[in-house]
């Protein structure tokens, strides 16, 4: 039998000195970027780098400064939601683009069992991740709890649960629920109802909120239909729920758009036009908005810089920088399209 080729021996640093005909502490020096070397010697170095093929050792040189150079990117959502929900897939290339460019990895950690926790809580503890970015913490989510007691580098996207001051990018879902809901009563209509959505995490409750200030007087507890999660069969569940409560509503906001799709599959089926007979408006301005017929009034939130800022949260705490900890704050904009 033919012996496997030997595997190619790496090339050291060593190596690269010898080429380069400096020291070893200089070109290590050169590799972490470190100031007070020359640019004869950081020229040298390049060269005999190329020529010998070296290839620094991440992982070595990680341990000796006791970091992954990798950032968690947590979303505690079923498997079926982060598929769907296009606002997840949005946050995470903002994130991404921005720890690509500091040079980290970005881990991406699915939440969606009680076994989940157990297993992520774990993997927090054991260091493999030196920050990390959360989606959609629950309120007495025992991972925000892990987060605070390791004071690791975080960021929230949304209020942190039970509203712990850790650190967090959001946008303000209560102000912008009551402006769009402002918006659906100028239209003249007065049976006005809502889907409300994952009432355990902020911006579900604040949503609600919002559509509850806006309402004012005009509020009625039995036109509020509460589902689980921001999902399409949520929304299809939710309408149902208040087409029997009451036959005769004129108009719904729906707590996110993919609701807001499911709820009106629903009233098509059921032979109520869109919006000659019913009113619907959504939240997030994601595809789901345009893909319905037709199209979803809704309020815009930036996603993908929600992302990018939780990001460079995260890489400044691990710079030791002071961060402001009352949270950033991104605007939001009402886009007003035919479902009203």
């Amino acid at each position: 039998m033919t012996p496997p080729p030997a595997r190619k021996k790496r090339a050291t640093i060593l190596d690269v000195a010898t080429v380069a005909g400096i020291s070893r502490g200089t070109v290590s020096r050169v590799l972490n970027g470190e100031p007070y070397v020359s640019e004869t010697a950081r020229e040298a170095v390049t060269k005999a780098i190329q020529a010998v093929g070296y290839v620094p050792n991440s992982a070595a040189r990680n341990l000796v400064r006791q970091r992954s150079q990798a950032v968690g990117l947590l979303i505690h959502e079923p498997h079926s939601l982060f598929l769907e929900d296009p606002n997840i897939g949005s946050i995470m290339l903002g994130a991404n683009t921005v720890l690509s460019r500091a040079g980290y990895q970005m881990v991406c950690l699915i939440i969606d069992s009680e076994r989940d926790l157990h297993r992520v809580g774990g993997y927090l503890n054991g260091g493999a991740i030196d920050g990390a970015i959360v989606i959609s913490a629950r309120e007495n989510d025992p991972i925000s709890e892990i987060i605070e007691q390791l004071a690791m580098a975080s960021a929230f996207v949304g209020h942190p649960p039970n509203r712990r001051r850790l650190p967090f990018v959001s946008i303000h879902n209560k102000k912008a629920a009551a402006e769009i809901t402002a918006r659906l009563k100028d239209s003249g209509r007065t049976r006005i109802g809502m889907i409300a959505s994952a009432l355990d995490r902020a911006a579900g409750s604040d949503r609600l909120a919002g559509f509850k200030e806006a309402m004012g007087a005009d509020y009625l507890p039995e036109l509020v239909t509460e589902v689980a999660s921001f999902s399409f069969d949520a929304g299809i569940a939710g309408m149902r729920q208040l087409l029997e409560k009451c036959p005769g509503i004129e108009a719904v906001f729906a707590a996110s758009d993919a609701v807001a799709a499911g709820a009106m599959t629903v009233l098509q089926q059921a032979g109520r036009r869109v919006p000659e007979d019913i009113a619907l408006v959504g939240f997030d301005d994601s595809v789901w908005a345009q893909r319905t017929n037709p199209p979803l009034s809704t309020v815009h939130q930036p996603a993908s810089e929600l992302g990018a800022e939780a990001a460079e949260l995260v890489l400044a705490q691990l710079r030791g920088e002071k961060i402001n900890r009352d949270g950033v704050y991104l605007e939001t904009e009402i886009v007003w399209r035919s479902s009203v």
